[in-house]
């Protein structure tokens, strides 16, 4: 049986890497590629935030998983407030690309979601790609320099700015759709665990019960979400490309994320 970096068994169905203090972690390998191939393990981890990790989480992310870049995709208010814990000081290169609904809104994260309990996710989802488009280009080419690997990128849940960064990152290397909405639905399995961990926290008090609103968690989602970035771009690859990547680094990018045959 395979296993990633920290020595785990790892097969595309079990892609959870588990931490004391932190819920909601997965490699983003061993989803298949269109035309044949796998994505590649122990280089990408999408997450909950991590500020809350122990000193043994803490020495698991700098020793087995190798991490080296944290891709912080939260609003500049939600890091101010709740910051990174542990990994404040540690070496460890931190880039904020804040993830929302205009460049020009407001950066409190009640902006985000005003209504946390009624949202149209994939309305959502579509306002954070149009919003972000040069934070997203920046997370991707982050992601595409192979000396500053592993790459571990977040949010608060890690399910919905996470969410939309997955789905960009696999979709542009040839990711299927449904593996890609199988994927962003994992999160489910953690919700209870993440809800109850963010309620606590002074950004986030007084979130809806879990699957309601935005701690809703369907796979339809991510499916309709993936269905209008193919209709009104061309996919991920191409609004990329529109965004300023250039095909160079497209092809660092697929050379990165696919697992050599």
């Amino acid at each position: 049986m395979p296993t990633d970096s920290t020595g785990e068994a790892t097969v595309p169905g079990d892609r959870w890497v588990e931490f004391a203090q932190i819920d909601n972690v997965r490699d983003l390998g061993g989803l298949p590629v269109q035309n044949g191939g796998t994505t590649r393990f122990g280089v990408v981890y999408r997450s909950s935030t991590p500020q809350n990790l122990t000193e043994s989480d803490m020495a698991k992310l700098l020793g087995p998983i190798g991490l080296r870049t944290l891709i912080d995709l939260r609003l500049p208010d939600e890091v101010e407030r709740e910051g990174y814990g542990l990994l404040a000081t540690a070496d460890v290169r931190r880039v904020c690309l804040p993830v929302r609904k205009s460049p020009q809104s407001s950066l409190a994260a009640r902006d985000l979601v005003p209504d946390s309990s009624r949202v149209d996710l994939v309305d959502l989802y579509d306002k954070l790609l149009a919003g972000s488009a040069e934070s997203i280009v920046a997370a991707v080419r982050l992601v595409i320099d192979a000396g500053h690997h592993s790459v571990l990128f977040h949010c608060a849940a890690g399910k919905d700015r996470t969410g939309v960064l997955a789905a960009v990152l696999l979709d542009a290397v040839g990711v299927p759709p449904e593996a890609i909405a199988a994927d962003y639905a994992l999160t489910g399995e953690r919700m209870h665990l993440v809800r109850d961990r963010l309620d606590a926290l002074p950004s986030y008090a007084g979130l809806p019960p879990v699957s309601t609103g935005i701690l809703g968690v369907e796979a339809e989602v991510m499916r309709r979400f993936l269905a209008k970035l193919s209709a009104d771009h061309g996919g991920a690859a191409e609004w990329l490309l529109a965004g300023g990547l250039t095909t160079g680094e497209l092809a660092r990018l697929r050379a990165v994320l696919i697992a050599p045959e």
